[in-house]
């Protein structure tokens, strides 16, 4: 007589993590369908109706839910202290248990020393690339005499299994403001506008984000594309010839999504950008503007204040640039609250 089967409880955490797993096209097949067990037995199925639906023996379903039991305290005790951990938990709870086997091939030295020139830049090892790639990586643990005899394959798998991802890079900024109080309330007032944009959009000012796309290159292919083919995908010369190099300056509507203006040119000059933003503002000269900028030179240009001034205070004196007044220079300081005060129907804001 078959003996009770084992009781499957379920957090809705682990439960969200289950469902992406048994619906994924990208997982593994049998992950999928272990998954779906657990779903299945979690919704009080017994193992023969699971083991109908999913055409599998009942020693198998029985199997992963007993599985599941067992693992399931420590994945809750997971979950509560470290909830990103959770879906890997569960994946490897799924995956086939360690079978025995002939003893490693490499040892603990081996794999860290591996696992340490990964961490390098290449150019430590001269080898004239930015990023390691698992051949790469091969052909320099060989040279080094790490391992007298290494795969591509195993090097990928030592990456995997370390969590090492040496052909991916990401980026970061630090601000140059050392006033952390200044810092805050620039973010705080760029947040805002962010947040203020589509409420204010209903009211006609137009929230922009705008940029400079620096040393766009003008690129010909050598020779011309050769097209698809059955069984060949189409081919693309890899030589070309360099027609110098340009800048676009974007403006980005906020709340729209859309690419509402571009300016393309050889400079980024102060004079290239104020004429963009002038070009930018005639699409809707009568029409509120609030521009969201970083914090290069030419967005703080004495030229833009004088074009904001001409344009919303024609009477307002400005004084003289490197002398006195909101155009002074070096500090550019007396420029922001004029460039970006009310009530001005155009307005500068800088990112931290």
């Amino acid at each position: 007589m078959p003996g009770k089967a084992a009781k499957v409880v379920v957090t809705e955490r682990q439960q969200k993590f289950l469902e992406e797993f048994s619906r994924s096209r990208s997982e593994a097949k049998a992950i999928s369908q272990r998954a779906t067990i657990i779903l299945l037995a979690f919704d009080k199925k017994s193992n023969e109706e699971i083991s109908i639906a999913l055409r599998l023996e009942r020693k198998q379903v029985g199997l992963w839910r007993r599985r599941w039991q067992q693992a399931w305290e420590s994945l809750t005790r997971l979950e509560c202290a470290e909830p990103r951990r959770l879906g890997e938990a569960i994946r490897e709870t799924l995956r086939d248990a360690p079978r025995s086997g002939r003893p490693g091939t490499f040892t603990a030295v081996q794999i860290t020393l591996i696992l340490a020139l990964a961490c390098e830049p290449p150019s430590q090892s001269d080898r004239p690339i930015t990023h390691w790639t698992p051949r790469e990586l091969r052909d320099e643990i060989l040279k080094r005499k790490i391992v007298d005899s290494i795969s591509v394959s195993r090097v990928g798998h030592f990456l995997r299994e370390a969590a090492l991802q040496p052909h991916r890079r990401k980026m970061w900024l630090n601000t140059t403001e050392k006033d952390p109080e200044v810092f805050e309330q620039a973010v705080d007032e760029v947040c805002k506008t962010y947040l203020n944009a589509p409420i204010l959009g209903q009211q006609g000012m137009h929230t922009i984000s705008c940029d400079e796309m620096t040393g766009v290159q003008a690129l010909e292919r050598a020779a011309a594309d050769k097209p698809l083919r059955p069984e060949q995908i189409a081919r693309e010369e890899f030589e070309y010839i360099r027609h110098g190099t340009t800048t676009l300056i974007g403006s980005f509507d906020v709340v729209s999504g859309e690419m509402c203006d571009s300016s393309i040119g050889p400079t980024r000059t102060e004079v290239d950008f104020v004429a963009h933003i002038q070009h930018t503002v005639a699409a809707d000269p009568t029409g509120e503007w609030v521009f969201i900028v970083d914090t290069l030179n030419t967005h703080w240009s004495a030229g833009l204040v004088e074009w904001i001034a001409q344009e919303c205070e024609p009477d307002r004196p400005l004084g003289k640039k490197r002398q006195s007044g909101c155009a002074q220079k070096p500090s550019h300081a007396s420029r922001i609250p004029f460039r970006s005060g009310p009530p001005h129907p155009v307005r500068v804001f800088a990112e931290a």
